[in-house]
């Protein structure tokens, strides 16, 4: 899916570069061009840069037992 129509960006380039170690809108945007003009697409570079750096929750953060 097109994300930035400006520069061509799709949903996978943010994943990529989100992968490549961008972590932020800014660097996110720096990388792959997008928001870099009209702007439109900030909004939905950060939903998708929020969901691919969100780490999972880990199995072991879970209590080893019940509370009595």
């Amino acid at each position: 899916m097109i994300v930035c129509h400006c520069h061509v960006v799709n949903d996978a380039a943010i994943a990529d570069a989100v992968g490549a170690g961008a972590r932020t809108l800014s660097e996110v945007c720096r990388t792959t061009g997008a928001g870099r003009d009209c702007g439109a697409c900030v909004f939905s570079v950060r939903r998708l840069v929020c969901e691919h750096v969100a780490s999972p929750v880990l199995e072991s953060a879970e209590p080893s037992h019940a509370a009595s």
